[in-house]
């Protein structure tokens, strides 16, 4: 499935096999559970599903590689063997060694919070592999996201930030076409608009 040229919006599913993420955390962490929740989904009507190893919600801790690949490679492998091959399935990680990891355990497309701030080498992943790469905006890390976020025109500063980070990867050797960006969730960006 080409994601990037379809006729109808396309629904993520989102499956954190995490202990502490915003709606779901704790509740996956057993792989075959997982695995039931994210086919459930699909039933339900997701296009793709999104797995995540590291939550990334406000204040969060960072959770390190080797354990962000125990939580998601059991899940991806699963799923890819019982999943239909339209059924694009995505890691939310920043870290090029779970990127690359993931995408040879079946995964179609990363999804990076930093949008490769916190591991440039996750760009020169994405180039290799040819497949969408979806960057998003945040002020600061997930630890200081809600320190006091300050935009004067929140529109232009996030389209701003986008677009360099878009140019960024092109000039990592990622694919224009490959390219996804997500002005990030509401909840994250919270403004003290300044005049």
């Amino acid at each position: 499935m080409n994601i990037l040229h379809t006729e109808r919006p396309l629904i993520m599913g989102i499956l954190n096999v995490t202990p502490d993420s915003f709606s779901d955390g704790g509740n996956y962490l057993d792989s075959d559970d997982a695995v039931m929740h994210a086919l459930n989904m699909i039933g339900e009507g997701a296009d793709m599903i999104d797995v995540g190893g590291e939550s990334t919600r406000p204040g969060s801790e960072r959770v390190d590689a080797a354990e962000q690949l125990r939580r998601v490679l059991p899940v991806i492998t699963a799923l890819r063997n019982q999943l239909p091959g339209n059924v694009l399935l995505s890691v939310d990680t920043t870290r090029a060694e779970v990127a690359e990891a993931a995408l040879a355990a079946g995964a179609g497309m990363i999804n990076d919070i930093s949008a490769g701030r916190d591991d440039p080498e996750i760009m020169r992943v994405m180039a290799r592999a040819k497949c969408p790469y979806i960057l998003m905006h945040m002020q600061g890390t997930p630890q200081t996201m809600q320190d006091q976020p300050v935009y004067r025109d929140v529109v232009a500063e996030v389209l701003e930030f986008l677009l360099a980070r878009a140019e960024a990867a092109q000039g990592e050797g990622v694919s224009r076409d490959q390219i996804i960006i997500d002005p990030g969730r509401s909840e994250e960006h919270t403004s003290e608009l300044q005049s």
